[in-house]
């Protein structure tokens, strides 16, 4: 099964693309690669998930947001590159979590996008290098923020 049927098969709406809020591009390709620009916990109806991690969002929560992310990022690769079967491996994600300054479960919460993408394109394809890291604040206040790396066929 190819990650587009994958994505239909766990009722993933992959037509709703966030816009750049500033002055940029949501993905450029450079050779085989394309990097997304960060994305952020974008609900259906345009709302955003938004708090620091955990006294505002739980862990839980934040890795709720972070599928999410993961749901911007594919759209986003999809209106790139015309479908996702077009991929050939995740190569790297950054995950940027709000969190308090004590908190230290930063990779939990990424883990929401990481899953994500294992599950539409597989253990082969889908897992990536990664790195999970804490922030001070994000823009607009969400709770989480990821970038992604992909080859092409």
């Amino acid at each position: 099964m190819g990650a587009e049927d994958k994505a239909k098969e766990l009722g993933i709406d992959l037509s709703q693309q966030s816009s750049p809020v500033a002055n940029y591009v949501p993905a450029v390709t450079v050779g085989k690669l394309v990097y997304l620009s960060g994305k952020g916990p974008n609900r259906a109806d345009g709302s955003q998930v938004t708090g620091k991690v955990p006294s505002e969002r739980t862990v839980d929560e934040a890795y709720d947001a972070a599928k999410l992310c993961g749901i911007q990022l594919l759209s986003a690769l999809k209106d790139h590159v015309g479908s996702l079967d077009n991929v050939k491996q995740v190569v790297k994600l950054l995950g940027m979590v709000n969190a308090d300054s004590d908190f230290k479960d930063q990779p939990k919460v990424i883990n929401g996008c990481s899953d994500l993408l294992v599950s539409i394109f597989g253990d082969e394809n889908g897992k990536h290098a990664r790195s999970a890291v804490g922030m001070g604040s994000l823009p607009s206040g969400i709770t989480v923020e990821i970038e992604m790396i992909v080859e092409l066929k």
